[in-house]
């Protein structure tokens, strides 16, 4: 049961875009790597997406064809401001760009807060420097660096609106090689709000000695893929709209980035905003065609592409590649948590163990913060993205650790969430609740009283639509399901909905639970 080399086949990951038949599927990932910026050097590709407040953040995944991705590590293991000692929702790292530049990688990102951030590493999936402030500004977001063949370096970014009151326009100011300095105002290279009221998400490249800028516009959920093109990296820019929706359902198609293979072909990854599952990737074909990218398939003509559903797999030499997705289960066997775990704020080292108990999870039970009524400010919240359409999660849990007061169990969070929770309640007893919550409040909506083992499995079913389905069992083979009204995951701010565990002590710090296992299947209808 607890062996991980039984958890790696690919026959349980719960979802697969590679079809085994040397063709794939959009989504490539059904995962809310929101986003996504990719850089290939030789024959890997590496990715990374937003992470916002969430702690570990940027996220570095590898493939070896564009299709097939695993997560290996996170370039922020802690945030170093303070603030970020409890939950930051939808702040702290947007949009982050990765490269490789004079052998090492690098990835910028803007915090709309404080301004643009920068690391390094010699192995993306070793250890990742300092975060470095290359320049504050409040509502600067969004940002890519460029090195131009002359040694001359530039940084291309845009603006959030939330705290800049501007959301149309794309700047680029020069650099120090270093990239640690920004060395003057720069210029602006589109400001168009009647075609593009909205534009976003720069990325910069150079090609055959002229320079262009892939940059989204329209917004998240309805908008387009714009291409500028210079033949001077300032400009001045002509722009023109080279991907949308058309007849597809893929909505946005929004930001993303342009890889360049050693084969000579072209491929472009975007996301696509899918409400509660969040900002999942897609992987689509790119041509040249008089100087200008057309993305995904040109239906009428007119050199705008729409996103294709199937495709063969990228040329990369040798298709033959294992299949491969980010983890999802955890059985908890390792000294470190899986990579797919998140949490809302930095951890504490309190908060939870792998080493007291072999083989299991224990989480030590926290006091809420003074104002807290609900799950949504709490930072000792462990959670994971949602991995497919449809999907099942089952835990176990050992409460012979707890105190009076004490509550832990399974959620399903956003903006609205619901808890299926053992509580220990020094009038009622024992009791197996679900709770249902928002960012402000909590309240109970069942409730089961019991002589309870001291060993319990709970488990949640995510059916298409987001839509969940709870259940709880004593043996972990006889599952009760739990009558309720329908349960639709939402979004949080920026960001998908997420499913992971939690411990709370009502009264006082000190009672612990152990989870045996998180496993994650897909969903057998």
């Amino acid at each position: 049961m607890k062996s991980n080399n039984s958890m790696a086949k690919h026959d349980s990951y719960p979802w697969i875009a590679d079809q085994g038949d040397g063709t794939f599927v959009n989504p490539i990932l059904h995962a809310d790597y929101s986003d996504p910026d990719v850089v290939r050097v030789n024959n890997d590709f590496y990715m990374t997406a937003s992470s916002f407040g969430h702690i570990p953040g940027l996220p570095i995944l590898h493939s070896k064809d564009l299709v097939n991705w695993r997560l290996i590590n996170h370039a922020i293991l802690r945030m170093p401001i303070t603030n970020f000692n409890q939950p930051q929702h939808g702040n702290g790292v947007w949009a982050p760009s990765i490269r490789y530049h004079n052998g090492q990688y690098w990835i910028f990102y803007g915090d709309p807060d404080v301004g643009v951030f920068m690391t390094t590493a010699q192995d993306p999936s070793g250890t990742w420097s300092d975060l470095h402030l290359v320049m504050e500004g409040k509502g600067i977001i969004d940002t890519c660096p460029f090195w131009d063949d002359d040694g001359e370096a530039y940084l291309a970014h845009a603006y959030a609106h939330s705290r800049s009151g501007i959301k149309h326009r794309l700047q680029i100011r020069r650099m120090t090689p270093d990239g640690k300095k920004i060395l003057d105002e720069g210029v602006v290279i589109i400001d168009d709000p009647s075609r593009h009221p909205t534009i976003e998400g720069p990325k910069m490249y150079k090609r055959q000695g002229i320079y262009y800028v892939f940059a989204p516009a329209g917004g998240v959920e309805t908008g387009w893929q714009t291409v500028l093109r210079s033949e001077h990296p300032l400009g001045p820019y002509e722009a023109r709209v080279v991907l949308h929706q058309g007849e597809t359902p893929v909505n946005g198609p929004h930001q993303g980035a342009w890889v360049e293979l050693a084969s000579g072909e072209s491929w472009f990854l975007h996301f696509q905003h899918k409400d509660a599952y969040g900002r999942i990737v897609h992987l689509q074909p790119m041509e040249w065609k008089a100087g200008w990218p057309i993305i995904g398939i040109d239906q009428d003509g007119d050199g705008i592409g729409e996103p294709v559903m199937r495709a063969p797999k990228p040329n990369v030499g040798d298709n033959i590649h294992p299949i491969e997705a980010p983890a999802s289960t955890d059985t908890f066997d390792s000294p470190e948590l899986g990579l797919q775990w998140q949490w809302q704020a930095n951890p504490q080292e309190n908060w939870y163990s792998l080493s007291e108990r072999s083989g299991y999870l224990r989480f030590y039970t926290q006091t809420g913060l003074e104002g807290q009524n609900s799950l949504y400010k709490a930072p000792y919240l462990l959670m994971q993205k949602f991995p497919a359409l449809t999907f099942e999660v089952t835990t176990t849990l050992d409460i012979s650790g707890f105190q009076q007061g004490d509550r832990a169990g399974i959620v399903i969070f956003g903006y609205h969430y619901l808890a299926l929770t053992f509580v220990l309640d020094a009038e009622k007893g024992p009791e197996i609740q679900l709770l249902e919550g928002d960012m402000d409040s909590e309240s109970l909506v069942w409730r089961l009283s019991a002589a309870f083992p001291s060993r319990l499995w709970f488990r949640i079913s995510v059916e298409a639509g987001a839509v969940c389905q709870f259940q709880y069992s004593q043996d972990g083979k006889q599952f009760e399901r739990i009558e309720h009204e329908p349960f639709h995951a939402t979004v949080s701010k920026w960001v998908g909905a997420k499913v992971g565990l939690y411990a709370q002590a009502d009264q006082k710090s000190g009672g612990y639970v152990d989870f045996d296992d998180f496993i994650v299947t897909r969903l057998l209808c």
